[in-house]
């Protein structure tokens, strides 16, 4: 059966049309970037595609080809062997490569030999993600937000995840990112993804909301760790109507210490993060932190960060990135507790906050 070339723009539209998705890139290409739900069955392994390419290079292209003709021979006779011998014939694969050239090319052709109906994309993994890219700030764009202001351990997330369970929109940045986007943020044994998966993550996430009904977000900084949130998605939240929420001191400590067990887990760890705070707040400050942190005074040490570091660097990164900050709604909650969260969830998803406000 013929192969079929898609656009690598009509990809979005159609992702959902096809049996299973094939990256047959290497595994370290796969692993930085990939369409969602893509398995990966390398043409080439990492080691091979090495080997090939210096063969290309310092013997000649015809040899090069014959070897990695027979590796990709090889390579792809093991993925039909473990994965293919159990389809229907009515299976459709969508198949790519970098450049949609020979690796995804001498799979596609084989399978199609087969009798399956196969889909290239045309142009490769490079073509989508430029498609990708350019369709980012359009999708960005046509979405209503709601920005989930509020200081650090307000309980921002855990607001989110409870309007999630009530049935609201939620783009969870920090979870996409695998960070929670402060200098203490990053989360012990998650690698943040890199940028390019970051950005196919958002790109996922917003392609799949309602433009009819808001999405709630959390009030971000430009990035979430060492990830950037993509522009157009910027411009949009910070000209979006916000939510102010409002918890009392000795519960965002409470929630803090929650969240951040790990540091109270390992005074060592919590020491070291520390220490990416002297330029900005002296070597005196944060030896005298860490000197609590090492007696056991770690409660003394979070109400601390609340009060010198954190909240006086959010009210003003807040009042001067988001515009209609200054109008947010007060959204006050009596404690961490999940009821008052799933209470607060209800208030705002059924707009009574507007009455009150009003």
């Amino acid at each position: 059966m013929p192969v079929t070339f898609l656009p690598a723009h009509a990809v979005a539209d159609r992702l959902g049309s096809f049996d299973t998705v094939i990256d047959a890139r290497t595994e370290a290409e796969f692993a930085e970037d990939h369409l969602p739900g893509a398995v990966n069955w390398p043409t080439l392994n990492n080691e091979e595609r090495i080997q090939i390419g210096t063969l290309y290079k310092q013997v000649n292209p015809f040899e090069a080809k014959k070897r990695g003709a027979a590796l990709s021979a090889r390579n792809i006779a093991a993925h039909i062997e473990r994965e293919v011998i159990d389809k229907p014939k009515g299976w459709k694969p969508l198949v790519y490569c970098w450049r949609g050239g020979n690796r995804s090319g001498a799979l596609a052709t084989i399978l199609g030999a087969i009798g399956f109906q196969v889909t290239l994309i045309e142009g490769g993994y490079k073509a989508w993600r430029n498609a990708l890219l350019a369709e980012l700030p359009t999708l960005a764009q046509r979405l209503p937000y709601r920005v989930v202001c509020g200081p650090t351990g307000s309980g921002k997330t855990r607001l989110l995840q409870a309007l999630r369970s009530q049935g609201a929109q939620v783009l969870d940045l920090e979870a996409l990112a695998c960070h929670r986007s402060s200098v203490l943020g990053l989360i012990p044994g998650q690698r943040q993804p890199s940028q390019k998966h970051f950005d196919t993550l958002v790109w996922n996430a917003l392609r799949q909301f309602d433009p009819d009904r808001p999405v709630y977000v959390e009030s971000e900084s430009k990035k979430v760790g060492n990830l950037r949130v993509p522009d157009g998605l910027m411009e949009a939240m910070r000209a979006s109507p916000c939510l102010d929420l409002q918890l009392s001191d000795a519960e965002r400590v409470a929630l803090l210490m929650e969240d951040y067990d790990h540091f109270l887990k390992d005074s060592h760890f919590f020491c070291e993060r520390l220490e990416t705070l002297v330029m900005l707040r002296g070597r005196e400050t944060i030896d005298a932190w860490k000197a609590d942190v090492q007696q056991g005074r770690s409660a003394q040490v979070v109400q601390a960060l609340l009060h010198v570091h954190y909240d006086p660097v959010y009210a003003a990164s807040i009042r001067r990135n988001f515009v209609q900050y200054p109008q947010a709604l007060p959204c006050v909650l009596a404690d961490r507790s999940e009821a008052s969260l799933r209470a607060l969830a209800a208030t705002i998803l059924t707009g009574q906050l507007n009455i009150a406000k009003a």
